[in-house]
């Protein structure tokens, strides 16, 4: 192995195991757990830069309505805002923010906003100026207030490494500061590597100054996870005293932010290879404690990025993998095409809607394997040899992955394709969750994969929870009823379990 650090030091810790679950307990001791998360995140969430204003969001929210297709989560991107300054509302086009929120609330629904780490240099925006009178701000090398292009312009960039500045930070997300979010209001962190437009490789100068006098170079890595953390605590803070659980989205990470909410991998595009990468992406976030990571259904960058748009097949097989993993929105570009699960034709919209129950009867799955990363740093999605330790066929293996303890995925990422060879590990059986089908352990069998299935299975010994009654919202299923799924051992035993509390 070769080691390069540019601000001289490296710290070495060596986790010394032996198994895989040890391995993760030990990595959590130095880094942190990831904390359960409100179970409404872990349903679908539909983005875009940007819905236009309210009458879109209402548009786009009626339709997941009147197709009975399942979310739970509708975003907005940096055009809701008045000029690009965060904390404000688009008054032409958001009149009513604290409605439009309700609204989505009494169907169960939330929403997110996009808070970025740049702060618009405007004597008249009060964020920018009670931190411009506080001095919170980083510091060229000669003491002055770094001055950076983004999205709004010319730009300040807080100081998130300075404990002071992160409490500040986080008493923005006041209701009385936040003006226009309510409760069911959430938080999006993009651009807070930091992106600086006219910087060095895109950030700011490496002799930049924190407020402690410690020059870019040292934290950039750092940034980030800092900033993820004040919009969490921010979050939290909020609710006075009761016990809510922040989601916040961060784009920016490191060892450790795992403790502060949900990443995502980035300005993927509309590409197969880009669908295949995630995956060994994804792994590998997990097995780094980022176990709440998902990666931009369809692709981020269609025509605005100069790809095309997807089509219904490369789209399906993307919704049919993101609904496996653990965090799962879809997203696209402005000058993209839209991209709504109804946007095809009528059956691609039955054959989403399909996929995206199977997500929502999993969700009690799902929020028990979460439990188990917040108790013992269990990833969520792990790659075969987790499990499997001494199969080295599964070693080098991405094209499949366990969802959870029980569930083998195998997604389709190559166009035409109508079947897949799939590795089943282990000596027990494997059953297809469809029509439980059983294929013996320790073999690679070519199985069906037409457009309307993905190759999905359950484990031989374990049972798995499912709540199958379709809803349009995860806040909606709390009472319905469970239907434990038992797929026998070759002795013909099985176990699972089922963890449950108050959800949010």
């Amino acid at each position: 192995a070769y080691w390069m650090s540019e601000s001289g030091v490296v710290d070495v810790m060596l986790l010394s195991g032996p198994t895989p679950a040890r391995f993760f307990s030990q990595y959590a001791s130095l880094t942190g757990v990831t904390p359960l998360p409100p179970r409404f995140s872990l349903g679908y969430h539909q983005c875009r830069w940007n819905y236009n204003d309210e009458a879109d969001v209402r548009y786009v929210h009626g339709q997941f309505e009147a197709l009975d297709l399942p979310y739970d989560v509708l975003w907005l991107d940096i055009e809701h805002t008045d000029g690009k300054r965060y904390f404000t509302w688009d008054a032409h086009k958001f009149p009513h923010p604290k409605e439009m929120q309700l609204e989505l609330a009494a169907t169960g629904r939330k929403m997110v906003t996009i808070v970025d780490p740049h702060i618009k240099k405007d004597s008249g925006y009060a964020v920018y100026q009670e931190a411009h009178d506080k001095k919170l701000f980083i510091q060229k090398k000669d003491g002055a207030e770094l001055d950076g292009w983004c999205w709004p312009g010319s730009s300040a960039y807080l100081d998130f490494t300075s404990a002071e500045v992160r409490q500040w930070w986080a008493e923005r997300f006041a209701y009385d500061k936040y003006e226009g979010s309510t409760e069911h209001l959430y938080t999006w962190n993009d651009m807070n590597e930091p992106s600086v437009f006219n910087g060095p490789e895109v950030s700011m100068d490496k002799d930049a100054k924190s407020l402690a006098g410690v020059e870019h170079r040292e934290w950039h890595n750092l940034y980030g996870m800092y900033m993820q953390q004040a919009t969490w605590e921010g979050l939290l803070q909020r609710n006075e005293g009761r016990d809510r659980r922040p989601f916040v989205l961060s784009r920016s990470f490191y060892a450790g932010s795992q403790r502060w909410g949900a990443i995502w991998t980035g300005d993927n595009a509309c590409k197969w290879t880009h669908l295949e990468a995630a995956m060994p992406m994804l792994l590998s976030m997990g097995l780094c404690g980022i176990t709440f990571a998902g990666a931009d259904v369809g692709g981020f960058l269609g025509k605005g990025g100069g790809y095309g748009d997807p089509d219904a097949e490369l789209f399906t097989r993307w919704f049919q993998a993101g609904a496996y993993q653990p965090f799962f929105r879809g997203h696209a570009h402005h000058e993209s095409a839209r991209r709504e699960p109804w946007t095809w034709d009528d059956a691609t919209t039955a054959r989403l809607r399909e996929v995206a129950k199977q997500r929502y009867q999993l969700l009690a799955y799902w929020y028990t394997a979460f439990r188990h990363a917040e108790v013992t740093g269990m990833p969520t999605m792990r790659p075969l040899w987790v499990a499997y330790p001494k199969d080295a066929a599964t070693f080098e293996m991405s094209r499949e992955f366990l969802a959870g303890p029980d569930l083998l995925v195998h997604p389709i990422a190559h166009k035409g394709a109508t079947s897949a060879s799939v590795y089943f590990p282990g000596a027990d059986p494997w059953y297809d969750c469809v029509d439980g089908t059983a294929y013996a352990g320790g073999r690679e069998v070519r199985v069906a994969a037409p457009i309307d299935k993905l190759p999905v299975f359950q484990r031989g010994g374990s049972v798995v929870p499912r709540q199958m009654t379709l809803r349009r919202a995860s806040a909606l299923m709390k009472d319905d009823a469970y239907t434990l799924v038992v797929a026998p051992d070759a002795a013909g035993g099985a176990a699972g379990e089922l963890y449950m509390d108050a959800g949010d």
